[in-house]
């Protein structure tokens, strides 16, 4: 067994939100990703993310936390939902919080039907708390737009994923982007045995009447970019198979939304509203700067975050997939190292921000930890906070740990970003 004591310490984490009690899956909590933090109604900080043995399996659920002392400490992680003698799993929980303080917590929730993966076959299901997460409300459904991209057999519902938590960044409502798998039932086979080879699209969705409180099933959703304004960019080598994935959005100070992708192509990729999210330029490869450098990344989370003021913070791996002894399929092991890319707001610009150099932020030297074999990487399924001052960065390590890193003033100030 790993000393977890020293592997807790790799990543020089400020915080500790979750540290499994076991290595080897016994209490079938070392699997611990998409891990979303933010601010409760009533001050204080929340979080929830999707636990599990390990990934997939049949045990993983949502579950809840607090922190009333800015993430030194935390209350032990609440079940919201997971599965039960008549549910089966349920992943990728996202919050929304209303102006009266009502929490939601949404995620899909699998019936028993698999279409794809069947962690990402699912139906869109929630629960809501009036009282910061004291007590919640029974589950209910909401539906979902069926899509072109979809199984043609109704009875078997979407495969997608919110992976990042949705923002007021549409007119004051909440939008969130999302990925969405095509079925097999409506295209031809994968070109590679291979999960990264799977076609998928980018949609986005708003939720059109949070504040005024309605039930989890009263939610209004309206749908954005779908059907063949899916945004597409094609896997390797098939330019006619679509693969983009794990949308990040924030705000520009020209009023304009900013998103970047994840791809298998050996680069992060972005796009730009300019009507709050209802349409989406062509997705084109990031570079550092208008005709600069393209930047180099894998098919793993590549999440953008705003500091204000026009600044944000850029996570990758800067490289294409191919590290050390890894190749472009070997994702449990080419996601790492992490580094951040200061960018700041270049009005003008055909690509409106630009990059700094490089920072290295964290790395685990490859070592493996959790259930079975375990897993090596480093992959951003991670969030924001900026509160009093203090950005923090939330994230799983090794989808094992759940750490906080403090994103200093002081560790950016080396940085230069072109003009």
């Amino acid at each position: 067994m790993a000393d977890l004591a020293l592997e807790l310490q790799r990543t020089h984490p400020d915080y500790v939100v979750y540290v499994p009690g076991s290595q080897d899956g016994s209490t079938g909590d070392t699997g611990n990703e998409h891990f979303l933090v933010f601010d409760g109604p009533d001050g204080s900080l929340m979080a929830v993310w999707t636990q599990s043995t390990i990934e997939g399996r049949p045990d993983q659920r949502i579950v809840f936390t607090r922190s009333e002392d800015e993430g030194q400490t935390w209350t032990p992680p609440r079940v919201l939902a997971g599965p039960s003698e008549t549910t089966f799993m349920a992943s990728w929980g996202f919050p929304l919080v209303s102006h009266s303080g009502r929490i939601y917590v949404l995620y899909s929730r699998h019936i028993g039907v698999n279409g794809i993966f069947s962690h990402t076959t699912g139906v869109m299901a929630g629960v809501y708390s009036d009282d910061a997460g004291a007590t919640w409300s029974e589950e209910q459904r909401i539906p979902m737009r069926r899509s072109k991209w979809d199984d043609v057999d109704p009875a078997v519902p979407a495969n997608w994923i919110v992976w990042q938590k949705p923002q007021r960044l549409s007119e004051g409502k909440y939008l969130a982007g999302f990925t969405r798998w095509i079925s097999p039932t409506v295209r031809p086979p994968a070109p590679v045995k291979h999960w990264t080879a799977e076609a998928s699209v980018v949609e986005f969705m708003r939720f059109e009447n949070v504040d005024d409180d309605p039930e989890v099933a009263d939610l209004e959703i309206s749908w954005h970019m779908t059907d063949d304004d899916a945004l597409r960019v094609g896997f390797p080598g098939h330019d006619d198979v679509p693969v983009l994935q794990e949308p990040s959005s924030v705000a520009l100070p020209d009023g304009r939304l900013f998103t970047t992708f994840r791809s298998p192509r050996g680069n992060p990729f972005w796009s730009v509203s300019s009507d709050a999210g209802r349409t989406w330029s062509a997705p084109a490869v990031m570079h550092n700067r208008d005709g600069g450098e393209a930047l180099l990344h894998p098919c793993s989370p590549c999440p953008i975050y705003a500091l204000g003021e026009g600044r944000y913070v850029f996570l990758h791996h800067g490289h294409d997939g191919h590290f050390q002894q890894w190749g472009p399929y070997d994702s449990h092991w080419h996601r790492r190292p992490i580094k951040l890319l200061l960018g700041e707001f270049r009005p003008g610009a055909e690509q409106p921000i630009w990059f700094s150099q490089p920072l290295l932020l964290m790395d685990n030297e490859g070592v493996a930890l959790g259930y079975g074999g375990g897993r090596a990487d480093l992959a951003m399924y991670a969030s924001f906070t900026v509160r009093h001052g203090r950005a923090v960065l939330w994230y799983p390590e090794r989808k094992f740990f759940l750490l906080g890193r403090e994103i200093t003033p002081k560790m950016l100030s080396g940085l230069t970003v072109p003009r």
